[in-house]
């Protein structure tokens, strides 16, 4: 039975970023990073997120608030919207779709992750919303007004 990827991407799972998630295989790009990290918060595995967090960035109550996050959330979709790779750092620009399963209320996340590479490694290290006009076309190309899709 074909077990799609979280991450959109139209593989099978045990082909795409489980091998990421399993550490079997370490991420090439911060867009294999991104992915990564979506399909593990859309299958609540807190290790690798923290494990993928760079140490420098990462706090005490990281895994606490990573389980806590996963509450009531059931993730819709990912949207990438621009990569950026340099030798040490990069940017991955996403909107990831959820749904508040207590609230029945869809939302997204707009992000420019930003990316460390340390010995061969991409880590994650924060994000930033990207300012946009309301009226602006949203980037996820659903054709909608900013203000009328991910920017509510």
């Amino acid at each position: 039975m074909f077990n799609p990827c979280p991450c959109d991407s139209l593989k099978e799972f045990s082909l795409c970023c489980q091998p990421l998630i399993l550490g079997q295989t370490i991420a090439l790009t911060t867009l294999d990073l991104m992915k990564s990290r979506y399909s593990a918060y859309v299958k609540h595995d807190v290790n690798y997120l923290i494990a993928t967090w760079h140490p420098d960035y990462r706090h005490p109550e990281l895994a606490e608030s990573l389980t806590h996050s996963f509450e009531n959330t059931e993730w819709l979709g990912l949207t990438i919207i621009s990569t950026a790779d340099g030798l040490n750092e990069g940017y991955v620009e996403f909107i990831a779709k959820f749904r508040d399963t207590q609230t029945q209320e869809h939302h997204a996340i707009h992000e420019r992750s930003h990316f460390i590479k340390q010995k061969d490694s991409w880590y994650y290290t924060s994000g930033v919303k990207p300012s946009f006009g309301r009226n602006e076309l949203c980037p996820c190309h659903s054709g909608k007004k900013y203000k009328k899709c991910c920017g509510k």
